[in-house]
């Protein structure tokens, strides 16, 4: 009888592995697509083989030759790489205001803060750009970066993790006459590291992949990024579905990398951001 349940119970796993694997052969096909295309040539993009006849790498070197592509690359990672610095610094300064220190009015404060998060973002975008044309910031990386620097959910996703550290650490730190910003930075901010981390990824593939701010920001072409520079493949040029292809698998590799060296963090803040609300 435990010989039939051992034997079961392996069965089990093996049909959840081999299902776990079918799913995730599935959900790559489009990565695998695009790869494979950005090496065919234009008339057989459309062909029912994924693999191209004739290999032109090429395709990568005409991304380069028909937009200036180092420099929205280069756009799109400052741009993200401050936005996710300045996301990260407020969203944990608030965050420890709102969990560790107690002052009149907190968990109010909170809330409405919180419920900043209920407003859609295409509601704030005439505000934003209206407050970007009187403080001269329209067409300039201040005007991309700053309107980014903040996130409500960042606060509260990083108060989460906070409020899960014990108090006690507070209260010794204090005895040991640490002030608030010493606690702050030498106790709670290597303790929250993994909630630190997934905000970063969050932030930076939010702001990497953003459109539409940019697109009604950005006026000269010294300041276009990605998302908006690889729209020329469909339309100065014709459409070129290979050399978007190839734009696009240069376009994910920042994102891919960056997944591969937070995951460990990520996970594990995932799962302790869901151990307390």
């Amino acid at each position: 009888m435990a010989a039939e349940n051992v034997k079961g119970e392996r069965a089990r796993k093996f049909a959840a592995h081999v299902t776990l694997w079918v799913l995730a052969a599935l959900s790559l096909l489009p990565f695998f697509w695009m790869v494979l295309t950005s090496f065919k040539p234009l008339a057989e993009v459309e062909s029912p083989n994924p693999f191209p006849t004739e290999w032109h790498p090429e395709n990568y070197r005409l991304v380069f030759e028909q937009v200036p592509f180092g420099r929205y690359y280069f756009n799109s990672v400052f741009i993200a790489a401050w936005c996710t610095f300045l996301v990260v610094l407020t969203s944990s300064m608030a965050a420890y205001a709102f969990s560790r220190l107690q002052w009149p009015g907190r968990d109010h404060v909170f809330r409405l803060y919180l419920a900043t998060m209920m407003i859609p973002g295409l509601v704030t975008t005439i505000p934003n750009f209206s407050l970007m044309v009187r403080l001269h910031l329209l067409d300039s990386y201040q005007g991309l970066i700053i309107p980014a620097a903040f996130s409500a959910f960042g606060t509260f996703m990083l108060r989460q993790f906070m409020m899960s550290i014990h108090p006690a650490l507070d209260e010794s730190a204090e005895v040991d006459g640490a002030r608030p910003w010493q606690i702050f930075w030498d106790i709670i901010l290597p303790l929250a590291r993994p909630g630190l981390v997934t905000l970063a990824i969050f932030t930076f593939m939010g702001n990497y992949g953003s459109l539409f701010w940019p697109l009604i920001m950005v006026k000269s072409e010294a300041l276009r990024t990605l998302p908006i520079g690889m729209m020329y493949f469909d339309s100065q040029y014709g459409r070129q579905t290979n050399v978007l292809m190839a734009a696009s698998v240069m376009n994910i590799v920042p994102l891919v990398v960056l997944f591969v060296v937070g995951q460990r963090f990520f996970v594990k803040g995932i799962m302790l951001g869901s151990v307390k609300g």
